[in-house]
């Protein structure tokens, strides 16, 4: 391609709403371009970088034995009725009327869809396992979109969705789609990690995240340095951190602490450590038989520690939903405001749920349910009841691997994930096949996201510095750039550089040819923005030395190459990235 038949405008500022780089850098290098907020316009050079990621994701499925078909944006609403999600998905949901008032979705996933089809195409054992894939538009409603292509309304997604007779079958079905989906993220020179993750909304009994390993990614992933061990921190099992419980060693002992409605302050009043004191975080449900009444829950931390509040929705009896109580519940509960709470002697009876950590605690500080007070020197069994216990916690870098070694934290963007529904979808919708015996049964089923456009956002959070993008090779745009100095002015530098682009394009590289009448600082600028990973530099100057420059993203210096070696140099320099 050259560049003069080509759409290429760049930007020297970055719109006032871009936070993150991915979006300022995309929005720079004319990428993308907004049409509304959260749904975005992939202008040539993004759009070729989409079709890179899709063209590796497409082998790479094909390969693991996935059949490739596509299903419509516009869903029937009934499916989803079916299935239950039409009330239980949320606004990100855009729900819709076509001219007959009948209700449909524009899709955020497709699990419904699927599962209709394989209820309609699938009949008999012999026809599985099956596994469908399309790489299509979504779109979920975000309350806030924001970053660009990072958390968009609009966006392009690969989702498959595995079929099979039993759960046995079905989990080597999932380890089929890790295995592949290991493949992709290596293919596509991103440093990632595979964590083990929960299943949330989507349902199932075994998830895992691929995250790309980012500075500026929203998710927290703990993990092990010295083994395999990773996993999402919603997911990640916090360890208690002490071996036993101490004996007694003091009084309970209620002590004033004025304006000190948080455990930091209150720590630093008593001149006792954080890790002494613990937090009381209150929750409440909703009693089904009760109308307009809640149950009221009383968790605890260690004051240094932070709630999580996915490990929270699986106690029992929280299971079924919760949410944080109000002041008027406190108030009424405790007989105090919040910021002085604590277990010893509640006005109401309450539930109470103790981190693994506080539950060996002893002679700890908490609140006394009076402002202005905590009461220090408590212990369970003698000032209180012994709790229900559970892993309430997020881990904090440096805990211990029960495994052994220590637990580190690096973040990063969720661009993929693997899940094993198991019935979920095929029994609320009765997908059925014949088994041997004749009978029906339901299909065993997993689903296998990606995130197409989100990889291209990732990537660049991943991979840019002060001047621009750098895209590792298998997804740039471009891999090779040429830019002749002087290009209108000298056959000489027309000339090779055009033998160059030739030779090049031969051995199946994408090269462009700038062959626009641009000075250079703007023609390097401009190729350094849009990060192609290799830069030939054509110029009458070298060439009466017999050389041409040739220079990766990533270096400070170029290399002076001879003009015969020069397409042979850039194909080994390629290889290394």
């Amino acid at each position: 391609m050259h560049a003069s038949k080509y759409h290429i405008n760049t930007l020297k500022e970055a719109p006032a709403e871009a936070e993150v780089v991915s979006h300022q850098l995309m929005t720079r290098a004319g990428m993308i371009r907004k049409a509304a907020g959260g749904i975005y316009t992939y202008m040539p050079l993004g759009l070729r970088v989409l079709h890179k990621i899709e063209a590796i994701v497409r082998e790479e499925m094909n390969r693991a034995g996935a059949i490739e078909l596509l299903m419509p944006v516009v869903q029937p609403a009934e499916l989803w009725v079916e299935s239950g999600r039409w009330e239980q998905y949320g606004a990100e949901l855009l729900r819709m009327k076509d001219r007959h008032q009948r209700d449909f979705v524009l899709q955020p996933t497709s699990e419904e869809l699927i599962t209709d089809i394989a209820r309609n195409e699938i009949h008999s054992w012999r026809q599985l396992p099956l596994n469908f894939y399309h790489i299509q538009t979504k779109f979920r409603d975000e309350r806030r979109p924001r970053f660009g292509l990072m958390r968009g309304r609009e966006f392009t997604m690969k989702d498959a969705y595995s079929f099979d007779r039993d759960e046995a079958s079905a989990q080597a079905s999932y380890d089929a789609m890790y295995d592949a989906y290991m493949r992709i993220f290596t293919r596509l020179g991103l440093e990632f990690r595979a964590v083990a993750a929960d299943t949330g909304a989507i349902g199932g009994s075994r998830s895992h995240e691929f995250q790309v390993i980012a500075d500026t990614g929203e998710d927290l992933i703990v993990y092990n340095p010295d083994s395999a061990y990773a996993a999402n921190i919603e997911l990640a099992e916090a360890p208690c951190l002490l071996n036993e419980r101490a004996a007694p060693a003091g009084a309970l002992v209620k002590a004033a602490t004025p304006d000190a409605p948080k455990c930091e302050l209150v720590a630093a009043q008593l001149e006792r450590p954080l890790s002494d004191t613990v937090k009381s975080i209150v929750l409440a449900t909703e009693n089904a038989d009760a109308p307009g009444s809640a149950t009221i829950w009383l968790l605890l931390l260690r004051g240094d520690h932070e709630l999580n509040e996915i490990k929270a929705s699986k106690i029992p009896g929280l299971d079924a939903g919760f949410r944080f109580a109000t002041e008027a519940e406190i108030l009424d509960t405790f007989g105090c405001v919040p910021g002085y709470l604590g277990p010893v002697n509640p006005v109401r009876p309450i539930t109470i749920v103790a981190d693994r950590t506080v539950a060996h605690m002893s002679d700890f500080i908490c609140g006394a349910n009076e402002e202005g007070f905590h009461y220090t020197g408590v212990n369970w069994g003698r000032d209180l009841p012994e709790p229900v216990v559970a892993d309430l916690r997020n881990v904090v870098a440096g805990d211990p691997d029960p495994q052994g070694g220590h637990l580190a934290i690096q973040r990063g963007i969720e661009v993929g994930h693997v899940f094993f529904l198991g019935d979920k979808y095929s029994k609320a919708l009765n997908a059925t096949f014949l088994e041997t015996d004749g009978k029906p049964a339901v299909m065993q089923m997993g689903c296998y996201g990606i995130g197409i456009s989100r990889i291209a956002a990732a990537a660049i959070e991943q991979n840019h510095d002060a001047k621009g993008i750098i895209w590792p090779r298998a997804i740039a745009p471009y891999e090779i750039v040429i830019c002749p100095m002087g290009w209108h002015k000298s056959e000489t530098v027309r000339n090779t550089a055009e033998s160059l682009y030739k030779a090049l394009s031969e051995k199946g590289v994408d090269v462009m040819l700038d062959d626009r009448d641009t000075r250079p600082g703007i023609m390097f600028a401009d190729w350094e923005l849009i990060g192609v990973p290799l830069r030939i530099t054509v110029g009458d100057r070298g060439l009466k030395d017999g050389v041409v420059e040739i220079q990766t993203r990533r270096q400070d210096e170029a290399a002076r190459v001879a003009v015969e070696s020069a397409a042979q140099y850039a194909l080994e320099q390629l290889e290394l990235l």
